[in-house]
């Protein structure tokens, strides 16, 4: 009896206990959810006790799709729903509404009538008994046939019409139980957020969920007719461009572009003489010296730099550029890249220094790196052109512009990320703001400095190519001789030595930052 008694007390206190564990949970869920706040406080105790996937569907999601996900603000979710069903409505409208085989039925209409008008000319050149009779015959014959051929492509597209009715049925029933089975789970995510965050809201805002429905009922119908209709209008698929206000905006680049390379010539001038010398220094430096002394000393650098491994797979790529002929090609897309790669750095370092320390200045200069590096490289030719005409000079300041990005970015990064607490300790034993700058903060971001110099190097690299477009010659100039006379094999050398002065780099800089 005792017993008995015990064990009912003690089944009594664990429902209790339960109880008390689940009405919490409960009325967090109501708070968070709003309406149908039990059921979904049900379905997250039973998400979160799983350890495996839970099978669990929510019908009401099913049916609203995005509608739900946008009601319930789970935009990621709503996006994937919307475009899901989109693709398969597209699919239903193809099969319902789709006149399949419009353009090539058209076209067989086309194709008859100009058969028949040769018929005629063939028939009455019969009768005058022209020469070219019996090649206007052949010509309306096979005119007919392409007819004919193009009629049964269009008969075999509007058969297809119940396999796109199909596709699409199955597809948007798929959709609909991912939907009606994955909702649960992303809105218990969202709610273990709001658990920690209660900015997050799970609430059915009746709001956002019209905007969705607005959104689903506009895009919806106009999106299907226009796939599906071979008489939509041109609004839906054409832009209304402005061709008049191109052509003068166009023009007013142009006049913008002269006055300044006019009213700052000399300053171009002297950046191009600044670069001349600088390039013509590494030029006379590594194709005119003898080329086993020049070979030596590379090797040299990359066993002390890089170690053995490095320094062999160097030889093997020496050797390459040698024997097949690359190596005064080589040297000079070296001095090209060299040179490109030292302004960077002069200047890239102490601009990403200035944005590691000044939030307020990299938040300026950030839009800036991000349309340099988004800009593509044929781009950088137009305006450098314009200033500073055509050569070497003029390819190394695309070069300059295309490669700048990466250093400044992981310098400001490398400096953001010294700690704190070692700042402040150099502070508190007296350090001053050159010393921290040059013994603390710049030797600890050293290595991602090191590797934004490695991406910089690879990216000037990278426009060697390009740049021989504009006349800065080396390797990039047999490549591009390749591609004009379609020279395969030649472009493919080439191709390669560019690659072995890439990974020789490559290897010796990430071989030196590593030894740092």
């Amino acid at each position: 009896m005792n017993m008995a008694q015990g064990t009912h007390d003690h089944n009594s206190a664990g429902e209790r206990t339960s109880a008390s564990h689940d009405e919490p949970l409960q009325d967090l869920a109501r708070e968070f959810a709003g309406s149908g706040g039990v059921y979904y406080g049900l379905e997250f105790d039973r998400i979160e006790r799983s350890r495996g996937f839970v099978r669990s569907f929510n019908w009401a999601a099913a049916l609203l799709g995005p509608v739900w996900m946008g009601a319930r603000g789970l935009s990621g979710p709503f996006w994937a729903s919307f475009f899901a069903e989109m693709v398969a409505l597209v699919q239903v409208g193809f099969g319902l509404f789709g006149n399949l085989g419009y353009e090539e039925a058209a076209r067989a209409d086309r194709l008859r009538e100009q058969a028949a008008q040769r018929f005629e000319d063939a028939e009455q050149a019969f009768a005058e008994g022209a020469s070219h009779a019996d090649k206007l015959l052949e010509s309306a014959e096979s005119i007919a046939a392409a007819a004919v051929k193009a009629e049964q492509v269009a008969l075999a597209a509007a058969a297809g019409a119940p396999f796109h009715l199909a596709i699409g049925l199955g597809l948007l029933l798929f959709v609909k139980i991912a939907e009606g089975t994955l909702a649960n789970l992303f809105l218990e995510r969202r709610f273990v957020r709001w658990r920690s965050d209660r900015s997050v809201d799970g609430t059915f805002n009746r709001l956002r969920g019209a905007a969705a429905g607005l959104l689903v009922l506009i895009a919806y119908p106009m999106i299907v007719y226009r796939f599906s209709s071979p008489d939509a209008p041109d609004w839906l698929s054409r832009v209304p461009a402005g061709n008049a206000l191109r052509v003068d905006s166009a023009r007013w680049l142009d006049n913008t572009m002269e006055w300044f390379a006019e009213t700052f010539e000399t300053a171009f001038f002297g950046i191009t003489r600044t670069i001349r010398i600088v390039l013509d220094g590494l030029e006379l430096t590594l194709v005119e010296t003898p080329w086993p002394i020049i070979m030596i000393v590379i090797l040299v650098l990359a066993r002390q730099l890089a170690g053995w491994r490095v320094a062999i797979m160097t030889g093997a790529a020496l050797a390459y550029l040698a024997v097949l002929g690359f190596w005064e090609e080589s040297m000079a897309t070296v001095a090209l890249l060299g040179t490109a790669a030292f302004l960077c750095i002069l200047f890239g370092i102490p601009l990403g220094i200035v944005c590691g320390r000044n939030a307020r200045f990299y938040g300026l200069v950030r839009p800036v790196l991000d349309f340099m590096q988004t800009m593509p490289a044929f781009v950088y030719l137009i305006p450098v052109i314009a200033l500073f005409g055509i050569g070497k000079p003029a390819g190394i300041v695309a070069t300059l512009m295309f490669g700048i990005p990466p250093v400044v970015r992981l310098t400001a990064l490398g400096l953001q990320g010294v700690p704190h607490s070692v700042r402040e300790a150099a502070l508190a034993y007296g350090a001053t703001r050159w010393f921290l700058l040059f013994r603390v903060d710049l030797p600890l971001a050293l290595p991602s400095i090191m590797t934004g110099i490695n991406q910089t190097i690879l990216m000037c690299l990278s426009m060697v190519v390009i740049a021989s477009l504009i006349g800065a010659k080396g390797l990039g100039g047999d490549v591009l001789t390749a591609l004009q006379y379609a020279a395969v094999g030649d472009g493919l050398l080439a191709g390669l030595a560019i690659l072995l002065c890439a990974m020789v780099i490559d290897r010796i800089v990430q071989g030196s930052s590593k030894r740092d």
